[in-house]
């Protein structure tokens, strides 16, 4: 990428970066969605059921203006309706847009992955771009700092919304069934351009990494037809094993937040009650949060720990079956290894952001995701078999940070492997990290 486009698209970021997490200068611009929730198109009505249909099947289609915070652009989005498998492994239906390349080029595409982390699924990136505006949907309009450069280089893009209509939030596996899915049904699409033999390329930050991620490993054996066209994934701020992340933003700052996020998330995703271990601050934190996004959960809980949200006996998180078992579905380290080249970014400098924890087995992270976690899966998909894994991470970067740098490097690594140059490995470089193991329950006090 040229150097010009490189600054250029950093100083962007970092514009957007700020507008995203300072919700309150932006609020007065921002109105609830009043339609979104009614829209007919997120509803498969047709007279067969969803579990008649092959997962990547197209079940609507239609064609808008690409909008930013509410207004028209030139450039037209095509989205659909797709079927696609939840996080228990039932048909749903969901939705991914479409932007075809500028230059006619059905050939190479990148799926792109939005972080806009939320309980609600009126925040979703279809939503942002069909016009609907939520204060959680300015993290979307902002990504488009990311998928711009993508465009003007010839890439078609896809974006689905990794999170399902329910916003499943943190449901790693979901949010890849939902993002290969996409895939598939985007090159079955005569609208789109492009065809089973369309190449891709993964890519995401933060939220979209877990997308991202999970997609690549689950891709050989979910949808081996889209494993075999994919060039590489490229990803930052990775949440690898999110007990290991409860205990980081445990009293933090800034990230309390996701600590309430994640127990929403995981109970909706998977169908467990976790309220009976909640205390009576607890219940009151997750009614809040209910359909909330992480615009509404950054910096507002200063201070906020495991034990303040739940019940004496349960001070342990691991002292709730329910809790570690979802826990330990979605860690990664417990997931296959991507038979894909690999580009995997870190930040280490999360006390700029207000997370000081580094507890034994643990370690320092970005503000929100563990660095040593990182680097134990990325250590791990080498030793593996995946010899094609690029680690890099930054010691001054906070999760804020990082995508400045980020950005630009995972474009370039990307237009490397679609041009058929050999992948570079740290494999054998890569400092040493945490276990991965998973959580072990432990009695009630």
């Amino acid at each position: 990428m040229p150097r010009n486009a490189v600054r250029l698209l950093a100083t962007a970021l970092v514009a957007a970066m700020v507008v995203t997490v300072a919700p309150a200068a932006t609020a007065a611009a921002v109105t609830p969605a009043s339609a979104t929730a009614s829209d007919p198109f997120y509803t498969y009505t047709g007279s067969e059921p969803l579990s008649s249909f092959a997962p990547g099947t197209v079940l609507k289609t239609r064609t808008l203006k690409y909008h930013l915070v509410g207004l028209p652009t030139p450039v037209t989005a095509i989205q659909l309706l797709y079927r696609t498998t939840d996080a228990q492994g039932r048909p749903s239906a969901n939705v991914t847009t479409v932007v075809r390349s500028l230059t006619g080029d059905g050939s190479k595409a990148v799926s792109y992955q939005s972080f806009y982390d939320s309980l609600n699924p009126e925040d979703g990136p279809s939503r942002a771009i069909a016009g609907d505006l939520t204060l959680g949907g300015a993290i979307a309009n902002a990504e488009a700092v990311f998928l711009a450069p993508l465009l003007l280089q010839g890439y078609n893009l896809v974006i689905p919304d990794t999170e399902g209509q329910t916003a499943n939030f943190a449901a790693g596996p979901e949010y890849a069934t939902n993002t290969l899915d996409s895939i598939r049904a985007a090159t079955r699409s005569a609208e789109t351009g492009m065809n089973p033999d369309t190449r891709f390329g993964l890519m995401g930050y933060s939220g979209g990494a877990i997308a991202t991620n999970w997609a690549a490993a689950l891709a050989p054996a979910y949808a081996p037809e889209v494993n075999s066209k994919l060039v590489g994934f490229a990803e930052g701020g990775l949440l690898v094993d999110p007990a290991h992340n409860l205990k980081y933003v445990d009293g933090s700052l800034v990230w309390t937040g996701v600590i309430p996020m994640a127990i929403i998330g995981v109970s909706r995703s998977y169908g467990i009650d976790l309220k009976p271990y909640l205390s009576s601050y607890g219940l009151e934190v997750y009614e809040k949060l209910e359909r909330g996004s992480i615009v509404d959960a950054l910096g507002h809980y200063p201070g906020l720990t495991w034990k303040k949200l739940a019940k004496p006996q349960y001070a342990d998180p691991n002292s709730v079956p329910a809790l570690v078992e979802a826990v330990n579905r979605i860690n990664l380290g417990s997931a296959p290894t991507p038979a894909i080249p690999g580009l995997i970014a870190q930040g280490n400098g999360g006390v700029l952001e207000g997370t000081f924890s580094n507890r034994p087995g643990i370690g320092a992270g970005d503000g929100v995701m563990v660095a040593g976690d990182v680097r134990a899966l990325a250590r791990q998909y080498c030793g593996t078999g995946n010899g094609s894994i690029k680690y890099q991470q930054f010691d001054l970067l906070s999760h804020v940070g990082v995508p400045v740098v980020w950005a630009p490097l995972a474009m370039s690594w990307l237009d490397d492997r679609f041009a058929g140059r050999n992948a570079p490995s740290d494999c054998g470089h890569i400092p040493a990290g945490n276990s991965l193991a998973p959580e072990s329950p432990v009695p009630a006090s």
